[in-house]
Formats: structure tokens, sequence, C-alpha cells
């Protein structure tokens, strides 16, 4: 199983909130078989604490897919992979990177690189906890004013001892005092060679970088100097087609043609429906595919079809059609 993770690791869409639910990913899935998935972060508490285990719920058709954790006690969060492992994901990773104030609250998320020994702790809680899941970690460089160069070589040094092998790094500092979540992940500075340099200093750790990675250029040449694996968040989330459209043939290596947004949104049509007919609403699916045609000739007006009518209440698979005649025809004017 590892090494087929190792595989499907190499571009990785990034956990994030709001964002990565079931409906988003189930749509990202029809432009890449390869790439893996992340849920958006599930807490240990409500799992354990407060039986949310609808949240674990997913289709098998969006493997290969990861749990992200959200948690600081060790003992909590193994009672979390318990749960899960029942469910069937090929990974759980815990997060050391969220910033929000909530998380800092709760004590998770990225003010744990403050406590690295508490993370390793927790990570061989979860390990052992686990009968099949790879337990993994995404982190960030450090926070506030921890020095990353000697701040995230400790880190890994102790995740690695307690078992982890695969990381994820933002390579960004978290400013806890003085930014919010989304200033957090556009203001700190990029620090790629740091990142680059952690592969040269634990060779056996299987290490993927995140942050500001906005295309496969990018993606092939963090990979090229040695990465193990690339993860992309926003770019992938608001431009599908370009992200993971060719994503199977330039990072996996699998023969064309690439997936056009065209061919996603109809591969949905039958997902769509099944959704509907079990009571849900259009727009809990199709507000994850605005972005679909971005850059494209009648992209405004399919967003705009999508966003108006998507939300009326019996809203079908005739108002996702009305949407797509807008790319066929960008000048055809919306009913």
């Amino acid at each position: 199983m590892a090494c087929k993770l190792d595989h499907h690791a190499r571009l990785s869409v990034a956990p994030m909130m709001d964002w990565t639910d079931r409906h988003c990913r189930m749509f990202h899935r029809q432009f890449s078989r390869e790439v893996l998935l992340y849920t958006e972060m599930v807490t240990a508490p409500a799992l354990v604490r407060g039986d949310a285990t609808h949240l674990l719920e997913y289709n098998a058709a969006e493997h290969p897919l990861a749990l992200q954790l959200g948690g600081s006690d060790p003992a909590e969060l193994a009672e979390a992979v318990r749960i899960a492992c029942g469910f069937g994901y090929a990974e759980i990773n815990l997060n050391v990177g969220c910033p929000s104030d909530r998380v800092q609250s709760g004590c998770f998320g990225a003010i744990l690189m403050e406590r690295p020994a508490l993370v390793a702790e927790c990570v061989a809680a979860m390990i052992a906890a686990s009968d099949g899941p790879e337990i993994t970690v995404k982190c960030r460089i450090g926070v506030d004013n921890q020095d990353p160069s000697d701040v995230l070589p400790d880190f890994l040094q102790q995740i690695s001892a307690a078992g982890v092998r695969r990381v994820t790094i933002h390579a960004r500092k978290a400013w806890l005092q003085g930014l919010s979540p989304k200033e957090n992940r556009d203001v700190p500075p990029l620090n790629y060679p740091l990142v680059h340099a952690m592969k040269a200093a634990f060779p056996g750790m299987h290490l993927s970088i995140n942050g500001g990675i906005t295309d496969l250029d990018q993606a092939e040449a963090h990979l090229a100097v040695g990465l193990d694996g690339v993860m992309i968040g926003r770019a992938a989330y608001h431009e599908p087609a370009r992200i993971l459209g060719g994503a199977d043939r330039r990072i996996f290596g699998r023969p064309g043609p690439d997936v056009s947004a065209e061919a996603a949104v109809v591969a949905m049509r039958p997902y769509i429906a099944a959704h509907l007919a079990a009571g849900g609403k259009l727009a809990q699916v199709t507000r994850h595919m605005l972005g679909a045609f971005a850059g494209r000739p009648g992209a405004r007006g399919w967003r705009r079809i999508l966003s108006e009518q998507g939300h009326r209440s019996g809203a079908g698979l005739e108002v996702l059609d009305a949407a797509l005649a807008q790319i066929a025809d960008p000048h055809r004017k919306a009913g």
C-alpha cells in the first residue's frame, strides 16, 4: 500500500475547509484517476465525543483518498483512527498546519509546531491504532518567531523517529499572532529551498511540498529537484481542468488524451442525478464546479447560471445543461 500511495502522492489536492467535501472530490476525480485527494479536516473530538461519523462518509469512486484529522490528544486521536479505519481510507493525515483561531484554541493545527514531542506522541499513538491506513503529517516550516532552519529539521527528526514516513510541508511559516488564516496563505514568504534541503537531510522520508504552486510546470520543477510529491490547493479548486486535466499524463506518465472540462462535467451527470434523487440540492455539487471553464469563452455565463439558478427549489440537470450551453455557444443568452 505504501508504494502505491507514494505513487499517487506525486500530486495531491490539499485539504481545504468548506471546499474539499465529497462533492468537490468527486468532481476532481473526473479529471484524474491518479491524484491523491484529501478530505476537509475532521476533528478527533467530533468523531470520538460527538459521534460525527457521518463526516467520514464518501463515494468509493473518490479513491485514492486520504482523511485529514485535527487534534492533539494522543488517546483521542488513536480512537479517531480506530473509528476511521472502518471506512477504508488509504491514508490518515494529522493537521499540523492550520492557523485558524478555532484550531489554536483547541491546541491543534499549526500551533503544534511549537510542541514536536507532543506531535511525535500523537502520531505514535495513531500508528499503533491503525490497521491499514498510513499515518502522515501536514505541517508548516515553523510559526511566529521560530527559526525554520532549526525548527523544521528537529520536527521531522522527532516524527520520523515516531514512525512517520510521509510528510507534506507547507513552505511558509504561520503567524499565529497578527495574521488571519487567509493572510497566512499568502503573506508569509515562501521558502522552497528549505523544503528541498529537508529532502537531502531526510532521504528516507517521502516529502511533498505545498504552498504557492499554481501550475504543473512548477510541480514538475519541484519533482525534478528530488522532492517526492507536490500538493496544490486553491489553483486546483479554482481551475481544475488546467491543473488536474493533464496531471495523469504529465505527472504520472499515463497516455493521453487529457481530460477536458466538458468531459468532466458530463461524467458528473449520473452522480448529480443520484444526489438529487436522494433529496440533495443541485448547488451542493455545482458550487464546486464554477471554475471548470476558467479562462474560456462562456465561462462567465456558466458561472452565472449555476450561481443564480442552482440554489432554486427543484433545480435539476436542466440547469447544468443550460450552463454548459454557454460554453458551446458563449454568445447564447441565458434563459
